[in-house]
């Protein structure tokens, strides 16, 4: 199985990390999410612009559903991931209509830009 993260979810994130000259984060933790190294800010101090996992949206999902969702899919131990938001398949989500697919395994993540749902 994996995660599917909506292209026009990501792509305000990844145009986001590319102006500010940072990189991109995969978090694990209150859900899973990118979101840019340097962003915009909420009044609450959050970072205003992220792109959740279908399904693994705190906001939005019971916290069963995606709480198991994130355990099943990445292990059961928060995290972050670092990327460069210019290369790879971040690059194509950014200059199309793909959405992007994540699996893991123990010692690997896989990205995979995919035509949307």
């Amino acid at each position: 199985m994996s995660l599917r993260f909506k292209g026009a979810d990501l792509r305000p994130v990844l145009a986001e990390a590319i102006a500010n000259q940072g990189r991109l984060i995969l978090a694990k933790d209150q859900g899973v999410y990118f979101l840019a190294e340097h962003g915009e800010r909420r009044p609450d101090n959050r970072m205003k612009l992220l792109a959740y996992a279908v399904g693994c949206n705190p906001d939005i999902d019971p916290f069963d559903d995606w709480w198991e969702l994130a355990r099943t899919e990445l292990g059961g131990d928060d995290f972050g991931e670092f990327f460069d938001p210019t290369e790879g398949v971040f690059a194509r989500i950014l200059h199309s209509n793909d959405d992007l697919m994540l699996s893991a395994t123990a010692t690997h993540l896989s990205l995979e830009a995919v035509s949307p749902a």
